[in-house]
């Protein structure tokens, strides 16, 4: 999957696949997790957000779930 860097102090990086609703992030210190069933506004509200740790940490790693790939 293709990512885009962010301007984030805990997030490297963040890609997303349409056709499965898959949200990869990848952060600064801790590898990179892919979550699943992830609407893309919600990817694009994360892509908005001020503090992209933040909004990730509020509406994403408690609501979705997750893999661990790096």
């Amino acid at each position: 999957m293709k990512r885009v860097s962010v301007e984030s102090s805990s997030i490297a990086s963040v890609g997303y696949d349409p056709e499965i609703s898959t949200l990869e992030v990848e952060f600064r210190n801790t590898g990179c997790y892919q979550y699943f069933a992830v609407p893309h506004h919600i990817l694009e509200n994360l892509m908005e957000a001020e503090s992209k740790g933040a909004y990730l940490n509020a509406h994403i790693k408690t609501r979705f779930p997750s893999k661990r790939i790096s």
